[in-house]
C-alpha cells in the first residue's frame, strides 16, 4: 500500500514488527523535567528490571520515580488494587511531597484491563494530589510515545485562558503606558503561543530567545518545570511542537482544549529551526529579521563535521519517529538517505516537516528517499545489501 504526499514524496508502508524501546522509558527524561512531580510505574518485575537497567540511577541518587510491582494476586484480581495503589501513594506524599503524582500504566495493566482512569480521581481527592494516569505501554509504535501519552494527559488539567485576544491587547497596551514599558515594547501584540514538547531547560531558553529575536513572545511550555506553572489553554491560544512524535498530544490539544495548531517543521537542526520560527512568524504576521544570516554562520561553523559528512550515504531502519527530521537535516549536511524507515507516520502533523524534506531534497540535488511506514526488516536487510 503506498499513500501519495505529492507528485515527488512517497510513503510506503509494510506489515513488519515494531522494534523499539518501551515507552515507559519516558520516566528518564520527564521526571528530571518536570521538577515537582513523581512517576509511579504500574507494572510486573520486568519493567522494574527494564527501568533499573535502562536508566542506571543509583538507589541513593533518589530519582523521583518508583515502581509498582504487580503480584500474581493483582492480575487475577483477587487483591484490592486500590488500597495498595492508595499506600504507595501517601508514601510518596509524605516521603517526597510533589505536586503531582503521574501513574504510568505498562502492557499488562493494559492487558488485565486495570481501571486506572476509575481509581486515580477518588484516590486524588483521599490524599489531596492531583494523580494523572498514562498509559505509556509497549503497545505504542515507539519509546518516544511515552511523553506523548503523559503531556496528552497533562493537557486535560492546564488551566483555560481567562482573557480573550481583545482584553489582552488592551492589558499590554495599558502595560506598555506604565513602567514596565521597557520590558513589554520588545514583543508585538499577538495571540498567546505556548510550545509542547520536553526539552533541556537551556535548549527551551535558546528556543524562546530566538522567538524573542522576532517580536514573539512564549506564553508557556508543555510541560513546564512546575506542575503548577501549566500554561493556559483555550480557543484562542496558539500551539506548537517541538518533537515530530507528539501527534496524540497535537490532537489532544485541538479537539479537546480547542487550540490552534500551527504546522511547522520541527526545529531539529540549522534549517529546521528557521523554518520552524519562520513559520511561528508567519501566523502571527510578524517580518522575521536576521534569519538567514544565522542559519548561514551556524553553517559555516560546522563546516569541519560537514566535510566529513559530505557523499557519505545512510539508511533509517526507524524506532523513534526522529527518523524524517533526521534525514532532512543529514541531506542538508550533505549526505545521502537510501530510506527512511519509520514505525508510524501522521502525515498531518508531519505535513510540514515531509514538504521541507522534499524541498531540502530539491535544493542540495540529491534523489528523494523512499519513506516506508512500519519497515519488515527481512526486507530492509535485502534494500541494504542492494
Amino acid at each position: 500500500m503506498s499513500v501519495k504526499i505529492d507528485e515527488t514524496l512517497t510513503v510506503e508502508c509494510e506489515t513488519g514488527n515494531y522494534h523499539t524501546f518501551c515507552p515507559i522509558s519516558c520516566v528518564s527524561w520527564l521526571y528530571q523535567k518536570i521538577e515537582d512531580s513523581f512517576f509511579l510505574v504500574v507494572g510486573t518485575k520486568t519493567c522494574g528490571y527494564f527501568l533499573q537497567n535502562a536508566l542506571g540511577v543509583m538507589i541513593f541518587a533518589e530519582p523521583r520515580y518508583a515502581m509498582a510491582e504487580l503480584e500474581e494476586g493483582d492480575i487475577s484480581a483477587q487483591l484490592n488494587d486500590y488500597e495498595g495503589l492508595k499506600k504507595l501513594c501517601i508514601r510518596i506524599r509524605k516521603d517526597r511531597d510533589p505536586s503531582v503524582i503521574i501513574w504510568i500504566g505498562t502492557c499488562t495493566t493494559e492487558i488485565i484491563k486495570m481501571d486506572l482512569e476509575g481509581m486515580a480521581p477518588k484516590l486524588e481527592w483521599e490524599i489531596g494530589i492531583p494523580i494523572l494516569v498514562a498509559r505509556a505501554n509497549g503497545l505504542d509504535y515507539a519509546f518516544t510515545q511515552g511523553e506523548d501519552t503523559v503531556l496528552a494527559a497533562m493537557a486535560h488539567r492546564c488551566p483555560e485562558t481567562e482573557l480573550s485576544v481583545h482584553e489582552r491587547k488592551e492589558t499590554i497596551q495599558n502595560f506598555l503606558t506604565s513602567r514596565k514599558k521597557e520590558e513589554l515594547v520588545e514583543y508585538a501584540i499577538h495571540p498567546s503561543l505556548v510550545l509542547f514538547g520536553s526539552l533541556p531547560s537551556s535548549v527551551a531558553s535558546q528556543l524562546n530567545l530566538e522567538l524573542k529575536r522576532q517580536s514573539v513572545k512564549v506564553s508557556g511550555w508543555l510541560p513546564a518545570q512546575k506542575y503548577k506553572d501549566l500554561p493556559s489553554l483555550g480557543d484562542e491560544v496558539y500551539v506548537c511542537g517541538v518533537h515530530p512524535f507528539l501527534s496524540r498530544t497535537a490532537t489532544t490539544l485541538i479537539r479537546r482544549e480547542k487550540c490552534q495548531l500551527i504546522g511547522a517543521p520541527f526545529p531539529i537542526g540549522p534549517d529546521g529551526t528557521r523554518a520552524w520560527i519562520e513559520k511561528i512568524c508567519a501566523v502571527f504576521g510578524v517580518q522575521p529579521q536576521g534569519l538567514e544570516e544565522r542559519e548561514e554562520q551556524i553553517w559555516a561553523s560546522l563546516k569541519d563535521y560537514l566535510d566529513l559528512l559530505h557523499g557519505k550515504s545512510v539508511f533509517f531502519t526507524g524506532d523513534n519517529l526522529l527518523e524524517a527530521s533526521l534525514a532532512r537535516f543529514l541531506i542538508r549536511c550533505g549526505m545521502i538517505v537510501h530510506e527512511i524507515g519509520i514505525p508510524y507516520m501522521d502525515k498531518r502533523y508531519q505535513a510540514a516537516e515531509l514538504s521541507l524534506l522534499r524541498d531540502t531534497c530539491i535544493k542540495m540535488c540529491v534523489p528523494i528517499p523512499r519513506i516506508v511506514e512500519k519497515p519488515d526488516n527481512s526486507n530492509q536487510i535485502r534494500r541494504i545489501r542492494e
